[in-house]
């Protein structure tokens, strides 16, 4: 009996911890805050092995309140990918690669996306976020490419949805990135464009 009655407290005990965390309080006009997390990326593309690549991606944000429910959300980051070329010769652009053998690319880009924030539900803890985000190359890094010149664009235009969860001190984040550019600087015979799984944690001040 003891037994029930502590798995009983117990219980009760963390549905009121987990109500308080999400309950309703007020929110500040502006805020800001840092975030850093992994950016699981992969470029779409005949040249390209399927399958995504884990990197870095870490940036400041701002909130700005508009309405009790929406609100913006500006941001810059430094996010890194990179991608495998497909070993199969006959996908590989023969006047840039030796011989069909694998080869990797790796990008930096600044990324600076403006999204909008929409609560969901009854708390403003749990926001739902979507918008267009543009994303400049910092630095283009090929191994073993006969030509030296740029294979990718300068700047490409993506777009982002994905769930935000504001906790007590720390934020939690989840996002889907599809590039809406052909990164693919070189001709027109294969369309590149960059995809992305971003999962982070932040502060907000």
């Amino acid at each position: 009996m003891k037994y029930k009655l502590l798995i009983l407290f117990l219980s009760v005990t963390s549905i009121a911890s987990a109500q308080k965390v999400f309950e309703v309080t007020k929110q500040p006009l502006f805020r800001f805050g840092i975030k850093a997390g992994v950016n699981a990326n992969k470029i779409s593309g005949q040249s390209y092995k399927d399958g995504f690549k884990y990197n870095f991606q870490a940036g400041v944000f701002g909130q700005i309140k508009l309405t009790r429910k929406i609100g913006l959300q500006p941001e810059i980051s430094f996010v890194q990918t990179q991608q495998e070329f497909t070993n199969d010769a006959n996908t590989i652009y023969d006047d840039l690669f030796l011989g069909g053998d694998q080869h990797k690319a790796k990008l930096d880009y600044l990324e600076i996306p403006l999204l909008l924030n929409i609560n969901l539900g009854p708390t403003n803890k749990v926001k739902f976020q979507i918008g267009p985000s543009y994303g400049a190359l910092l630095k283009q890094t090929i191994d073993s490419v006969k030509n030296n010149g740029n294979l990718y664009k300068n700047g490409e235009f993506s777009a982002i949805s994905g769930i935000w969860i504001q906790l007590p001190f720390v934020n939690i984040s989840a996002r889907y990135k599809v590039g809406l550019s052909n990164i693919n600087a070189i001709d027109d015979r294969e369309k590149w464009k960059n995809q992305a799984i971003q999962v982070g944690v932040g502060i907000a001040l």
